[in-house]
């Protein structure tokens, strides 16, 4: 319950101050404001800039195109979630679940990536000027599954 709460604060504060939020699907957006998840939701160019997204839970989301410019991910959950060619610059994504994600064409520049799960992940064109990896089998020379271990 206080987690759910938590979360649904980080969500809305954040929201308030941006600026004709265009999202796939205006009902999945607010879904997610609301309950901190939003399974399967269309969200393809939805701006997220700078939003709190502790803990969502976006499994299968459909992200693509969308600005999670500044977004904070910690512990958010984006298993199988399309997020080809979003823009996560200085993006914080901590203990975040990308396991079999379309990363593809993703814009990670300066964002601090760290402990996250990115097994069976398409990382095809990645751009990670500047980003700050630990952890995580995200590296210059492409995706490599055999050093990329799933989350147990």
């Amino acid at each position: 319950m206080i987690r759910k709460l938590l979360v649904t604060l980080s969500l809305v504060t954040p929201l308030f101050f941006v600026s004709a939020v265009k999202a796939g699907n205006p009902q999945h957006l607010k879904k997610l404001i609301s309950t901190g998840e939003c399974v399967g939701c269309n969200l393809s160019g939805a701006n997220l800039k700078g939003a709190h997204l502790l803990g969502a839970d976006l499994r299968k989301a459909n992200l693509q195109g969308a600005n999670l410019t500044g977004a904070n991910l910690e512990g958010a959950d984006l298993t199988g979630a399309n997020l080809t060619g979003a823009n996560l610059t200085s993006a914080i994504a901590t203990n975040v679940n990308f396991k079999q994600a379309n990363l593809n064409r993703v814009n990670f520049t300066r964002a601090q990536i760290n402990d996250s799960n990115v097994y069976g992940a398409s990382m095809n064109n990645l751009n990670i000027t500047d980003a700050k990896i630990y952890n995580t089998g995200i590296g210059i020379g492409g995706e490599d599954g055999a050093k990329v271990p799933d989350w147990k």
